[in-house]
């Protein structure tokens, strides 16, 4: 192998590596309400399409999550089976996700999985959601 391939090889698994770590980052703002760093995430024209509807730009992914908040709810986001398809400055992510509903020292209440499907595309901050799919698998109330 060239050096020139493999500074590419290396290149572009350095890129699949930030853009997976993206659903981590995600995750843990999530999870400690830190909903002011989406932006650290999701490009500021960001669409993003749930269960909850479709939202555009960064304002209306903040207020979204900031009306969503319940007082004393908790949440712990897991991610699993990423898979990162990079081209160029543009990327494919997909992951499962499983949200755990709860209160502090309860089990979880309720709990959901999701098929998350995103657009990523390379910014001068780095790597950032431009558009986002979640889907609802199933969910389990108990």
């Amino acid at each position: 192998m060239s050096s020139a391939s493999l500074a590419s090889s290396v290149t572009r698994a350095d890129d699949r590596l930030e853009v997976a770590e993206l659903f981590a980052r995600l995750a843990r703002l999530l999870d400690e309400h830190r909903y002011d760093e989406v932006h650290t995430v999701y490009t500021e024209d960001v669409v993003a399409r749930s269960p909850r509807g479709e939202l555009h730009g960064l304002d209306e992914v903040t207020a979204l999550l900031n009306r969503s908040q319940v007082e004393g709810e908790r949440t712990q986001h897991v991610h699993s089976d990423v898979l990162v398809s990079v081209d160029g400055d543009r990327a494919k992510a997909t992951a499962n996700g499983i949200t755990y509903f709860y209160r502090d020292g309860e089990p979880p209440y309720r709990t959901s999985g999701l098929r998350i499907d995103w657009t990523v595309v390379r910014t001068p901050a780095g790597w950032r959601v431009s558009e986002a799919q979640i889907t609802l698998a199933w969910m389990q109330e108990k």
